[in-house]
């Protein structure tokens, strides 16, 4: 579960729908957005946020159906497939 709550100190800044991530994927940030709620569907994602890419075998890994808050470097993320027809799905804030 997210411990973070969408209201009125989130301003939402946008949405993206990763479908291409067999090779390593970063994210189009909108401007002023310095949060995300991201969600792996279908199946699992890793993510890198080091500089490095991710691998299908490593990175930290985001279960399908599960989401995470990130509130770093939005830049610097980087996310790939464990297995084939992965999504991801980010709606961006500015907190």
């Amino acid at each position: 579960m997210s411990v973070l709550t969408v209201d009125g100190a989130l301003t939402p800044k946008g949405y993206q729908q990763v479908t291409s991530l067999a090779a390593p994927a970063a994210l189009t940030v909108p401007t002023a957005a310095n949060l995300a709620l991201i969600q792996a569907e279908d199946q699992n994602v890793r993510w890198r946020d080091d500089g490095i890419d991710p691998t299908a075998t490593v990175g930290i890994v985001l279960e399908a159906g599960k989401d995470f808050w990130y509130t770093g470097s939005l830049a610097a993320l980087k996310f790939i497939q464990e297995t084939a027809t992965a999504k991801l799905n980010v709606s961006y804030y500015q907190a």
